[in-house]
């Protein structure tokens, strides 16, 4: 234990983002670890949890954004930090978040800028591969990826005007989804149990038979090439994109011509859109105003989409990133990466320098060694 620490909880101010860094629940094992947690006034309004129940959990309710920023040792958000809160990062300070640098020069530059320690929620590892605080709003990502097609397929949407399960007599319609990764494979469990005809391809077969072995004959697996996307692409009536390279952008996997080739009605949800997409004619929107047309196919491709329902979402995230929080809070950033070489993964900015392979190459910086920024 290094001692108290200030740990700081802001209100997230992304368009229609309503999670929180911390649930009162978090804050009272902060707090039981010794340290001080400051929660912005209203910070978790939006999971149903007012100021006075984060009060009686042990935090100390701050006015404003920038009493926050001011005070706090280690900053724990979710959304990256908008143009305003960068402004307000100080040198050496840490922030624990989602970044998604990599398509995001700007926010990038604003990082190194602020001499801070970031630390980005999707590069952090786990024995064995995996992404576990990715992993949970990849779930509700997947999950609600059909649900958001479903309802941009309706006429008033914009959509050709299909129900996903059909009707007697009538046939379902057709999903792709590109990836079997995690937010593939909840779209997967969502898309069958819709009674859609639904379609994986990837380009892992280890992935494809666990889908397989998963869901049976309630799904059609394919490998991944460009002959396979193109052909089931032209014939779909939804497409989910759910490819992700682990820090960098998103392969573009849907041209433009392909997304001419399209149904007139049809619809893409880009959940990569957070990485750049995966689709070439997709541009980032938000829950305000979710979706564009091009060429007749409707785009759904908002980057917070577990945002809608913050409840489920805040709570997911909190029971995977809770222990690195704590592990950041007891023994410092500098231990703490050094003792968990996953943790040390998540270090995307250190102190005026990109430590991220796959960030540096997107964006044209010099990589650092993350041990080397560490030890300094």
């Amino acid at each position: 234990m290094i001692g108290s620490v200030r740990i700081g909880v802001l209100k997230e101010i992304k368009v229609h983002e309503y999670r929180v860094g911390l649930t009162p629940s978090s804050v009272r094992e902060a707090v039981a670890h010794g340290h001080e947690v400051l929660v912005e006034r209203d910070a978790g309004r939006g999971i149903g949890a007012g100021d006075a129940v984060y009060a009686k959990a042990g935090a100390r309710i701050a006015a404003d954004a920038a009493e926050v920023f001011a005070r706090a040792d280690l900053i724990v958000k979710v959304k990256e930090p908008q143009g305003a809160e960068r402004a307000l990062l100080r040198e050496g300070q840490v922030l624990f978040t989602y970044l998604h640098l990599a398509p995001d020069p700007e926010q990038t530059r604003d990082l190194v800028s602020s001499g801070a320690v970031c630390i980005a929620y999707e590069t952090v590892t786990r024995p064995g591969g995996g992404l576990p605080l990715l992993a949970p709003m990849s779930e509700v990502a997947g999950r609600m990826a059909v649900q958001a097609g479903a309802k941009c397929l309706e006429k008033e949407q914009g959509g050709m005007g299909i129900l996903l399960g059909g009707v007697a007599g009538v046939p379902p319609a057709k999903i792709v989804i590109l990836g079997a990764g995690v937010v593939g494979t909840n779209a997967a469990q969502i898309a069958a149990g819709s009674g859609a005809r639904v379609v994986v391809i990837d380009r892992s077969l280890d992935a494809l038979r666990r889908l397989d072995a998963m869901l049976g004959s309630r799904i059609v697996t394919v490998y991944s090439n460009r002959d396979n996307i193109e052909h089931h692409v032209a014939s779909a009536d939804l497409v989910i994109g759910a490819v992700l390279v682990a820090g960098a952008a998103a392969p573009k996997l849907v041209t433009r011509e392909m997304v001419r080739g399209m149904k007139p009605g049809a619809v893409i949800v880009d959940v990569a859109i957070d990485q750049g997409g995966c689709c070439e004619t997709a541009r980032a929107t938000t829950h305000a105003d979710p979706t564009y047309v091009v060429d007749e196919v409707v785009h759904y491709c908002v980057a917070n989409m577990p945002g809608a329902v913050p409840r489920t979402s805040t709570y997911a995230l909190n029971n995977a990133t809770l222990p690195f929080v704590l592990a950041l809070a007891d023994n410092g950033w500098r231990a703490a990466l050094a003792a968990d070489a996953h943790l040390k993964n998540g270090l995307n900015v250190c102190r005026g320098q990109v430590t991220n392979r796959e960030v540096a190459a997107a964006l044209g910086y010099a990589s650092v060694d993350p041990y080397a920024c560490i030890q300094d």
